[in-house]
């Protein structure tokens, strides 16, 4: 027999509000899980101690942003508007059924006024990070780092001409000082010093969000976008660290401080890491060689022109440091420049009347140059690790660790799109995400 609904809902019935929310619920095994108390003790020098009316409980504005993080909710005032007819989110923020919730403006006022300028975000992260290695699920020995872009809140077709000081690379010191030292076994005078004034290059600059960058990459679509670059521990893929770029910057370049950062604030010993060929450059095989860390790095094949040979077809002979072509030719050392590559050429008397000229230069001196960085037995030592048995099993791990990390967090926490204009903003946003990502993580391997 078919029954009609009654057409009202009058009836009172005696509930709490832990009754309504599942024992399973993700919430409840975060809040079993996670100790949030310490964002008060964070936060408490931002607010007036003894003037002021009555501050919004920032225990609870962070829980309100932690909630949109872990379910994708991208506005603001679209969270509210959830956390009112959510039992749940009521029951996390320790709101009751009837008592009010905080009006969106006062979660924007409060994140642009009191935190924007702070590394609050920062901080938070940290902490989650470090509960997790108090819960034995960080180990820090093998970490595995790679980048993904997020577009920026920006118009691609809206842009204007501007020079930007050139990205530096995080071992250039280092770079002088062998590139000096490898002059001077040469018989060669010191190069000048570098100048001090910053180099600058030519960049499209948004006019919507100046600090996004124009990526302009293979397989990825072109516009304005912000790179995070994040790292993945390897037991139970928490993440460690996120530092957020513009989308026009190398990922080797920001690498080895950040890998430093994370050695120093969380005391890893790391032992292994597993990167991308976007990492594969002759100054971070070094610095891996130098903090004793086991890199396997992908390879990838150099560009390369039609009808010309292939440079590992040039032998270098490490005993008279010097190249041999294909038809047996010594190129011998010429220089060192500044970017720390040798140069060695061939005797153009010789390569006149090579038969094999076309395929090896076409220049109008008939020389030949190959070039060598200076720290190139790194690089060498560094490709054969991936063929290794231990290598081969360090980098099929990346694919379900950081790759999947930014999978999750783009299938599930709305990570596709920057929500906010500004380095700083989006840099915590990032950090928000992954903090978030990390509790889901320790909640469903603990709870």
């Amino acid at each position: 027999m078919l029954n009609d609904t009654p057409p009202s809902q009058a009836t009172m019935e005696f509930v709490t509000i832990d009754e309504l929310v599942p024992q399973d619920h993700l919430l409840r095994k975060i809040d079993k899980t996670i100790d949030f108390s310490f964002i008060h003790e964070l936060v408490k020098d931002l607010y007036c101690a003894d003037n002021g009316r009555p501050a919004l409980d920032p225990t609870m504005l962070f829980k309100l942003l932690f909630i949109g993080y872990l379910y994708g909710i991208r506005s603001e005032r679209q969270l509210i508007r959830e956390v009112q007819v959510n039992v749940a989110y009521r029951w996390f923020l320790r709101l009751g059924l009837t008592d009010k919730v905080p009006d969106a403006s006062t979660l924007s006022q409060n994140r642009r006024r009191r935190f924007n300028e702070s590394d609050v975000y920062q901080q938070i992260f940290d902490e989650i990070v470090c509960q997790a290695m108090r819960k034995k699920l960080v180990s820090g020995k093998v970490l595995y780092t790679d980048s993904t872009h997020l577009k920026a809140n920006a118009n691609k077709g809206k842009w204007v001409k501007a020079r930007a000081e050139a990205s530096c690379r995080d071992y250039l010191g280092e770079l002088d000082k062998a590139v000096e030292e490898d002059r001077l076994k040469h018989g060669k005078k010191p190069l000048p010093p570098r100048s001090k004034k910053p180099e600058t290059r030519e960049i499209k600059q948004s006019t919507t969000d100046p600090d996004s960058g124009y990526m302009v990459r293979d397989g990825k679509p072109k516009g304005f976008f912000y790179l995070d670059h994040r790292t993945v521990d390897d037991r139970c893929n928490i993440i460690t660290d996120v530092h957020v770029t513009s989308g026009n910057v190398h990922d080797s370049i920001p690498y080895l401080n950040r890998l430093d950062r994370q050695r120093q604030r969380f005391g890893f010993e790391v032992s292994a890491v597993g990167l991308d060929a976007g990492y594969f450059t002759a100054g971070i095989t070094k610095g891996l060689e130098d903090r004793d860390i086991y890199g396997v790095i992908s390879y990838r094949r150099p560009t390369h022109r039609k009808g010309y040979f292939y440079k590992r077809e040039y032998r270098y002979d490490a005993n008279t440091d010097s190249y041999r072509c294909p038809q047996g030719q010594t190129l011998i050392y010429a220089t060192t420049d500044r970017n720390g590559y040798r140069h060695y050429h061939s005797d153009s008397k010789q390569c006149r009347h090579c038969p094999q000229r076309e395929c090896c230069t076409r220049n109008v001196n008939a020389k030949k140059t190959v070039t060598r960085h200076v720290w190139e037995g790194s690089k060498e030592r560094a490709n054969s690790h991936r063929l290794t048995e231990g290598g081969r099993l360090i980098y099929a791990r990346r694919k379900e660790t950081v790759e999947r990390s930014f999978a999750d967090a783009k299938q599930l926490h709305g990570y596709r799109y920057a929500r906010f204009r500004g380095q700083e903003k989006v840099a915590a946003q990032c950090l928000m995400t992954a903090a978030a990502q990390n509790m889901k993580k320790i909640a469903l391997l603990c709870a």
